[in-house]
């Protein structure tokens, strides 16, 4: 195996995210594999979460402080301001500095791959000099996604000029392809952690794993449950994860008389321990590409309900097999789908053991071995 220099680049790495998460995993895979890695955050996150306690790879960040909020003048003269121009003088310098400090990075080696993990890191990456290396661009959430976002046209007009555009689905990628991306791969995001052990599917818990934000819409997790559980009401239900929406979740749940049973447990260290704590793993977000936490879930042996919300979510769930797909925003089937689960711990047993067996090619492992042979065949 030929040992590369690696660059992993994105916009925040530090961020206790799904997108960060996989670039540190992959960083720590690279590095034990022998590669010399570099990842590579352009600003600091204003949250840091500390990923991996020993990382064998090198950390960098290239702002010093994060850049401002975006700002926009309420007047000519405000715009015009002395004490205006002297913060957009400094922001200008300070933005140099980082871009600088990134060439000289890459000019420190011959040769090597530059891994992109967004669009927006691809912009950003424009006016650095870097033509000895080969790039490969990322994009973590689904076409659907990109098409709703400054995404889509980011990715047609930056992506092509790369060697390679890796999506986390088939039908994502061929999306692209049909949008003349002619390098469209696909590329799966790793599990974080080996799924040693399985849940025992007896704790009568549901979960959730991301953020307390709008886009996941735990409040219809919060209605589901209440209608669900009623005829069980010795089910509690386990929200995993911090956010600005957690005092309006918690009172919800106060109206729906459901507040002694939702357990919100913020930012959990040991997510592998926390899987095998559930029963079930529910994911009601408006929008999703591949969410991990299904397939970490699964891992564990976990069965998921879910919304159909993408080809993504449809590769990670098998409806029937090893988990429940619901149309996105039915509500009443969303219930009933959580409630047949809940009651029925056969099903869960066979779903749990069907979807174990239907993540294992997303093992660390197998996933680094179809990142050397991408990278192979970049060189040939």
């Amino acid at each position: 195996m030929k040992r590369r220099n690696l660059f992993l680049v994105g916009i925040d790495v530090d961020s206790m995210g799904g997108s960060q998460r996989v670039l540190h995993t992959l960083a720590q895979g690279f590095a034990e594999r022998g590669h010399r890695v570099e990842l590579i955050g352009i600003r600091p996150s204003p949250e840091p979460h500390t990923f991996l306690a020993a990382p064998a790879y090198r950390r960098t960040t290239l702002y010093r402080t994060p850049p401002p909020p975006a700002w926009r003048a309420r007047s000519f003269a405000e715009r015009l301001s002395p004490a205006r121009l002297r913060s957009a003088r400094a922001e200008r310098q300070e933005r140099e500095r980082a871009r600088e400090r990134l060439a000289r990075r890459f000019a420190a080696v011959r040769d090597g791959m530059v891994v992109i993990g967004s669009p927006w890191a691809a912009v950003w990456l424009q006016a650095v000099e870097w033509s000895h290396l080969k790039g490969i661009g990322q994009y973590h959430e689904s076409f659907h996604q990109a098409c709703t976002s400054e995404n889509l046209q980011l990715i047609l007009r930056h992506y092509p000029a790369l060697e390679k555009a890796v999506f986390l689905s088939e039908p994502d990628a061929a999306e692209f392809r049909r949008r003349r991306l002619p390098n469209a791969a696909v590329l799966p995001n790793p599990l974080p952690f080996a799924p040693a052990g399985r849940a025992s599917l007896d704790t009568r818990r549901v979960g959730a794993v991301g953020r307390l934000e709008a886009v996941k819409r735990l409040d219809r997790l919060l209605d589901a449950f209440a209608a669900a559980s009623a005829a069980q009401p010795d089910w509690e239900l386990h929200l995993f994860g911090d956010g600005p929406l957690e005092q309006e979740l918690r009172a919800r749940a106060d109206r729906l008389g459901i507040a002694g049973r939702v357990h919100f447990r913020g930012s959990v260290r040991d997510m592998a321990a926390a899987y095998r704590e559930l029963s079930v793993v529910a994911l009601t977000s408006e929008r999703e590409g591949r969410p991990m936490a299904l397939a970490e879930a699964s891992a564990l042996g976990v069965p998921c309900v879910s919304f159909d919300l993408s080809g993504g979510v449809r590769e990670l769930v098998r409806h029937g097999r090893t988990g429940t797909l619901v149309p996105p925003g039915e509500a009443g089937a969303f219930a009933a789908a959580l409630g047949e689960l809940m009651a029925d711990g056969a099903l869960r047993e066979r779903y749990g053991c069907a979807a174990r067996e239907h993540v294992s090619p997303l093992r660390l492992p197998a996933v680094l071995d179809r990142w050397e042979a991408l990278f192979e065949e970049i060189d040939r």
